[in-house]
């Protein structure tokens, strides 16, 4: 009887063991379906409420995730953040960019176990939403958001378009960039070019789980803000975009209705990558781009390698 219960627990102790050295079943991870927002600091508050509300045509909510800011949404689940410009920031008009997400809390463990430097929870926002923040090789700060479960419609039936497609800022290695928004969070490759043959200046990452893109407005070697830079090219690089069936035909009613803003091109132009877009700019400088869905001429430099996104 001992014998028997001694080969018993033999056995046990061997089966404990070995599961021990099992590995632990892999964290997957959550979707990334496109954009959720842009967060901009504002000099002045009236001059940019009054910007994005009449010329951009958003509609202004309260900030679930900052009681500081403001929201201009453009749809149920994008929108412009806007906060107060902190001391000392310079000529900087960007806080974050922010990806939507399935499951926040999934995202935030995903890049805990991949040994990404995490916050210790999620946050609720006052709306239902979950949310956490990191920062990319670079410092650019990037936040995940799991939208609440029933969001809100805005009734904006004046916006120029209800699809922020893309958001750009500076990058310096694209190589150091790629370890995280490619390797470790599956964007991919969408387009690149630059004005110049052989020369890159955007790449485009798409979201793995949806058409939005992230653009790497390339910068050269550093870090940062080049010293010498100036806030109107800055403002340039670190920037949003908005999609358009037409943009001619959006720009024309803009025209017509006299609410094309204080400063922005004189008319839409071709893009490199055979799209046509029309820049405009916030009253600190940061550049509202629309842009056509698809394009209409064939791309310099490299061709389209994933879907386009669409109203």
């Amino acid at each position: 009887m001992r014998l028997w219960v001694l080969a018993g627990s033999c056995v046990i102790t061997l089966t404990l063991a070995a599961a021990a050295q099992m590995p632990d079943k892999p964290v997957t991870r959550p979707k990334i379906t496109g954009i959720s927002h842009i967060a901009l600091y504002a000099s002045d508050a009236a001059a940019t409420d009054k910007y994005y509300r009449e010329v951009i045509g958003a509609v202004k909510i309260a900030d679930p995730e900052n009681p500081k800011g403001v929201r201009y949404a453009v749809s149920a689940t994008q929108f412009i953040e806007v906060l107060p410009l902190p001391a000392g920031e310079g000529i900087n008009r960007l806080d974050h960019t922010a990806w939507n997400t399935d499951d926040a809390e999934g995202m935030r463990k995903y890049l805990s176990v991949k040994a990404w430097k995490v916050p210790g929870a999620v946050t609720k926002g006052s709306d239902g939403s979950l949310w956490f923040e990191v920062k990319d090789p670079e410092g650019n700060r990037v936040r995940f958001v799991q939208p609440p479960a029933h969001p809100k419609v805005p009734d904006a039936p004046n916006a120029i378009g209800h699809h922020i497609i893309h958001v750009g800022f500076i990058v310096h290695s694209q190589a150091d960039e790629d370890a995280f928004y490619r390797d470790l969070l599956g964007f991919r490759p969408y387009w690149f070019g630059g004005m110049q043959d052989g020369k890159t200046d955007w790449v485009s990452q798409q979201a793995p789980n949806g058409h939005d893109w992230l653009e790497y407005m390339m910068s050269g070697p550093g870090k940062g803000i080049p010293s010498t830079m100036s806030q109107h090219t800055l403002g340039v690089m670190d920037h949003l975009s908005i999609g358009e069936n037409s943009v001619e035909v959006a720009y024309k009613s803009m025209a017509d209705g006299n609410r094309l803003g204080a400063v922005h091109d004189e008319k839409p132009k071709m893009g490199k990558d055979g799209k046509i877009q029309f820049n405009m700019y916030d009253p600190d400088g940061t550049r509202v781009e629309m842009m056509n869905f698809r394009a209409t001429e064939k791309p310099c430099c490299s061709p389209f390698t994933a879907e386009d996104p669409a109203e």
